[in-house]
């Protein structure tokens, strides 16, 4: 990618400790928000010194930065072209509300519980990716564009953004990850879908939660997915 001119910066949101401890706590629970527009002001602040283009920047994040993922495209999808979310955590909350899956429990000192704390439970529900798909548009007779509630498929949460302003997604997940299950990120698939957004997943069908193993099968996945982003970047051959 260096070698085709691309501009590789890796943000480390709230958790590099070099701020103290306090710095980690208002990044978490009910301040979490503050994470996901820390990775937003990174991105804006290299467009701002015209060192990255927003027609050109893809973002790229897996797991909990999955979640991030969802998170920044939902709150600047002006900053992104694409948006690239690794066996992504974007379906949190019903998630952290199952205290019978494996990591649920002791997720809850990072995330809050929402299952017995109606405040979490609501701040929780305001940024998950799942509950805040873009609600998609409808042309009216006089081309006037109106939100289409019927589409976005009980997204209360979500913001009337077009799928012209979506920025283009790529979802990767495996059918054997007992960390965050394939359904999370098919289902967000799903409603991005039917919003009208550019969405396409690829589904591993013997790889967990780190991905294939293998140093080849492990290149060769890699390769696919650096593919879509510089297809995204208008560097493709």
């Amino acid at each position: 990618m260096l070698d085709r001119g691309v501009l590789y910066a890796v943000p480390h949101i709230r958790g590099g400790g070099e701020m103290g401890r306090a710095w980690y706590e208002q990044g978490r629970r009910l301040n979490k928000k503050h994470s996901f527009e820390d990775f937003v002001d990174a991105t804006r602040a290299l467009q701002d010194a015209h060192l990255a283009d927003a027609r050109r920047t893809v973002a790229n994040g897996g797991s909990a930065g999955g979640l991030l993922m969802g998170a920044i495209a939902n709150m600047a999808p002006e900053c992104y072209a694409g948006v690239e979310a690794d066996v992504p955590f974007v379906d949190a909350l019903t998630s952290i509300l199952d205290p019978d899956l494996p990591l649920t429990v002791t997720e809850w000192d990072e995330w809050g519980d929402p299952l017995h704390d109606p405040k979490v439970y609501q701040y929780m529900k305001s940024y998950t990716p799942y509950e805040n798909v873009p609600v998609a548009r409808a042309e009216e007779g006089d081309g006037e564009t109106v939100d289409d509630k019927v589409s976005s498929a009980g997204a209360a949460t979500g913001k009337a953004v077009s799928a012209a302003q979506f920025p283009k997604i790529f979802i990767t997940t495996s059918m054997n990850d007992t960390r965050v299950l394939y359904v999370e990120p098919l289902k967000w698939l799903a409603r991005l879908q039917s919003a009208g957004v550019d969405a396409v997943a690829k589904i591993e069908v013997e790889a967990g939660h780190g991905g294939i193993s293998g140093r080849y099968k492990q290149w060769q996945e890699v390769s696919y997915e650096n593919a879509w982003c510089m297809d995204v970047m208008g560097l493709a051959h």
